[in-house]
């Protein structure tokens, strides 16, 4: 059959016509496809940069480069340079940090006011903090104490030592001091307080001193106050002193001294404190990492203000003197209902350490501890009750301090002279005390590695290495297997 050529021309068009449209149809689909990628990639670029910029927003400082821009954490903001404060490390600026917070008294029923210490090295003699106040240290701020000692003012014994801790008499203040306080901040992107402490260091050991050193940051007998993202080093004594405090928050802090040559440096100390919390902080100092105290012999006893509700939690310490946390020795008044956990030691001469004596009066209890990872250390656990030093003749040496209740739970470690050294008396035995899920390495095994004397309490389930026999041993699910007839027996070695 043969087709016109009329018709296979209008089906050829036609074909053409349909492929045409199809053609256009891809163009156009292809187009917006592009369209919709390009679109697609255009938000994502913006989104990341975004995202990028606000990850380093506080970068962008006008002109600042790569300093981090300063919060508003109060309704009034102050520059410490605004008082006339030179952070050049030679001008004094003990008057531009008095007329600042002189100024932010003034503020209290308003909110407080802020003071910001800006990039540099401000040195200055001792300062007070007034209430409703942040103190705001910025990432290359350095707050530098001033070392000659005549600067420094005197104030009276702690009236629950009612001695100072190395003189009779006057004690010398703390760097940044506060009394009768309520809401105060200091925190920071990480900047410093320095006390410069190496003179202090020297002069003690040549007993070229008259009164006992100051802390680096102390704050009495006030509440609700708050440590935050800062470097505390080089303190002459003690770091951070809170005295008869209620609600003392210490999150994501950095103590520093050296570990050797800097006497009496304690990381921070709870005194006589109420509802204390200790977190995400990172210590190495030469003596104590934390130290909960609450008063010494007759003088802590007549004060009697315990330190109760603590938390130490997820914090690293590292302390070749002394222990990462101890209480006591002056624990006159009481410590009660703390609560230890997360907690690294490494590289230190002991773990935690409970300490007292006679004559201290008071009492240890309801102390927990849990999730502590020892890591080469000379003694892991210790709690000792001759530690026999007095601040006078005149205590009471009828004052028997009581120790009970403590919980030892999920010990682990590696490098561990000896694991656990508890020094019980006839007079101050040590009551229930358990041991749960423990594990150390230990690195000496010729001698006794689980020491205990004078001990009543609890090993339940699997503890290593091999716990003393004073102890009664329980099964996991809690059902006594052996109890034991030995609670006073005595195997104490303190030849290592």
């Amino acid at each position: 059959m043969v087709i016109p050529s009329s018709t296979f021309t209008i089906g050829r068009v036609n074909q053409s016509s349909k492929f045409g449209k199809w053609t256009s149809f891809c163009s156009l689909r292809q187009s917006l496809l592009i369209t919709l990628w390009l679109s697609l990639f255009i938000v994502l670029f913006i989104w990341q940069k975004n995202l990028f910029d606000g990850l380093l927003i506080f970068r962008r400082n006008s002109g600042s480069g790569g300093v981090l821009v300063i919060p508003k954490l109060r309704p009034f903001v102050f520059n410490l340079t605004d008082f006339g404060g030179v952070g050049d490390g030679r001008t004094v600026n003990t008057r531009a940090f008095e007329r600042a917070i002189l100024e932010i008294s003034k503020l209290k029923n308003g909110g407080g006011g802020q003071l910001n210490v800006l990039d540099g090295y401000w040195l200055t003699a001792p300062f007070n903090l007034t209430s409703h106040m942040t103190l705001f240290l910025a990432q290359n701020a350095v707050i530098l104490a001033i070392q000659d000692e005549k600067y420094w003012p005197l104030m009276p014994p702690l009236p629950s030592y009612g001695f100072g801790r190395e003189h009779a008499g006057p004690r010398y203040g703390s760097l940044i001091h506060g009394q009768n306080l309520t809401d105060v901040t200091i925190t920071g992107h990480n900047g410093t307080i320095d006390g410069q402490g190496k003179s202090w260091w020297d002069k003690f050991r040549q007993k070229r001193l008259n009164h006992t050193r100051g802390p680096l940051v102390q704050i009495m007998w006030s509440n609700n106050i708050r440590f935050s993202n800062i470097t505390l080093q080089n303190s002459p004594f003690w770091t951070l002193h809170p005295y008869d405090c209620k609600n003392v928050f210490v999150t994501n802090v950095t103590i520093l001294a050296p570990v050797v040559g800097a006497p009496n440096t304690d990381g921070i100390d709870p005194d006589s404190c109420e509802n204390m919390v200790i977190e995400d902080c990172y210590i190495s100092v030469g003596d104590d990492g934390v130290a909960i105290k609450s008063g010494w012999d007759q003088y802590g006893i007549n004060y009697g203000k315990p330190s109760t509700n603590i938390l130490i939690k997820n914090v690293v310490i590292r302390s070749m003197v002394s222990a990462g946390v101890s209480i006591g020795s002056e624990m006159s008044g009481g410590v009660s209902n703390v609560r230890v956990e997360n907690l690294h030691v490494w590289n230190s001469r002991r773990g935690v350490r409970i300490k007292t004596s006679l004559g201290r009066g008071g009492y240890v209890r309801n102390i927990t501890y849990r999730n502590i990872m020892f890591d080469n250390l000379r003694v892991g656990i210790v709690i000792k009750t001759d530690y026999n030093e007095h601040p006078d003749e005149r205590y009471n040496h009828k004052a028997v301090p009581v120790i009970e209740d403590i919980s030892f739970t999920g010990i682990y470690g590696n490098g561990v002279r000896v694991p656990v050294r508890i020094n019980g008396s006839l007079e101050i035995p040590v009551k229930n005390v358990v041991f749960r899920d423990m594990s150390v390495g230990i690195t000496y095994k010729k001698k006794h590695i689980f020491q205990c004397a004078f001990v009543h309490g609890r090993v339940i389930g699997s503890v290593f290495p091999s716990p003393c026999e004073n102890l009664d041993r329980y099964d996991e699910q809690g059902q006594l297997i052996r109890r034991s007839a030995m609670h006073n027996i005595t195997n104490i070695d303190y030849d290592f």
